[in-house]
């Protein structure tokens, strides 16, 4: 049985260490794994492989896959994998948002701190080297507590759901916002779908995206939901820069409609270097971090060989991803 491994990254710690193929080849010796130091055999080694670790997968390359039962994607996000000729198999897609979620969920959480406390405005002023307690105090928004604070998360899943426990913890209000919110409340305060999410950007102070990207969510903060928010509101995406319409959030944070943005995610990364963002006083920027850390790749490990193991005894996989839904 023959399993693929094809992941590439201009980030190194995006790429799947040597030491992950040698421990499976070790611990699953019935497997002929094949860890490709890049893209340019693909088509050739698929077409006799039955699993493959993959994010990002051509649908030639599908179509050539003829023995292909299993592709494990090592992000949570698998928007770049479905393609016509993915949906349309009986291929099985897993992805990693156990692995991440919990992760992003403390980023998103230290965003929101960053924010609050107005650190971004306060590291500015530690490099003037001026003493700056009445700016701070005196700039609008000004400082605030978490606890007490409204925050909605649109997307309750990998991430939003350890995010919702996270802010409850805190003393935040939760509202979730999903799209099939008879699925419970992830530890929310209340939970509404999407038909009732303007209501749920009325009642917040940080509303936070961390949602598939799916048709119904690309641009789902456009200028007329950017318009909503409160003049003291925050929005921190740590989904997919896609969700957000960048131009329209240029122009609501130039405007200063709203408090302020923390991005961990944009529509292009690495994010231009002419982009306006950059230059914003009411935005934090993080280059796509929030998941990292040092345990990731074993993190990666104990999740994936639990999935291998349920694959070779024949078991139901776990985090299985919806082809129709792409998530």
């Amino acid at each position: 049985m023959k399993l693929l491994i094809a992941l590439y990254h201009r980030f190194e710690l995006w790429q799947m260490p040597e030491w992950f193929s040698e421990r499976l080849r070790r611990e699953f010796p019935q497997l002929e794994v094949v860890h490709l130091p890049n893209y340019d055999r693909v088509t050739e080694e698929i077409a006799a492989a039955e699993i493959a670790i993959s994010w990002s997968l051509r649908g030639e390359q599908i179509n050539a896959a003829r023995k292909l039962r299993w592709i494990h994607s090592t992000a949570a996000a698998v928007h770049q994998l479905m393609t016509p000729e993915l949906r349309a198999s009986d291929i099985i897609v897993t992805n990693a948002r156990d692995v991440h979620g919990p992760v992003v969920a403390e980023h998103a959480i230290a965003l929101a701190f960053a924010l609050a406390k107005r650190l971004p405005q306060a590291v500015k002023y530690q490099q003037q080297k001026r003493w700056a307690q009445h700016d701070l105090w005196y700039a609008q928004p000004r400082p605030r507590e978490l606890s007490g604070a409204t925050m909605t998360i649109i997307g309750l899943g990998g991430i939003g759901g350890p995010l919702a426990k996270l802010a409850r913890s805190l003393g935040m209000r939760v509202v979730g916002v999903r799209e099939h919110p008879e699925r419970g409340s992830e530890g929310a305060d209340a939970v509404c779908g999407f038909d009732e999410l303007d209501r749920a950007l009325d009642e917040a102070n940080f509303v936070v995206l961390a949602v598939p990207v799916t048709p119904r969510t690309h641009h789902l903060m456009n200028a007329t939901r950017l318009a909503q928010l409160k003049p003291d509101a925050y929005l921190i995406n740590v989904g997919r820069g896609v969700l957000i319409d960048e131009g329209a959030l240029v122009q609501s944070l130039h405007a200063k409609r709203f408090a302020g943005a923390a991005l961990d995610v944009t529509t292009e990364e690495p994010l231009p270097p002419d982009s306006p963002l950059w230059q914003m006083e009411n935005v934090l920027i993080t280059p796509h971090i929030a998941g990292l850390t040092e345990r990731m790749w074993e993190r990666h490990y104990a999740h994936y060989t639990e999935n291998l193991r349920r694959y070779l005894a024949g078991d139901p996989l776990l985090w299985v991803v919806d082809k129709q839904r792409g998530y």
